[in-house]
């Protein structure tokens, strides 16, 4: 698997759940790409973060992944 496939199964995966979720916890990644190993889902994710796709939410003790721009918090700030 290419790492386009694998940042499109991401893509897919995060656009399907956003009417009910729009925040994942890093071990959801590896769930949606279970043939690549943890370390390189978790390196995908933090490229995918730099390029602007995905981004960080923390709430002081615990850390998120979702798509840019989306979220509750994304609305309120309108």
């Amino acid at each position: 698997m290419t790492e386009d496939e694998a940042k499109q199964i991401i893509l897919d995966n995060l656009q399907a759940k956003s009417k009910t979720k729009s925040k994942f916890y890093l071990k959801d990644f590896y769930a949606m790409i279970p043939d690549m190993k943890n370390r390189d889902v978790k390196n995908l994710v933090n490229r995918m973060v730099g390029q602007g796709l995905l981004e960080y939410w923390s709430s002081g003790s615990t850390t998120l992944i979702g798509l840019k721009g989306m979220g509750k918090q994304h609305s309120e700030e309108d």
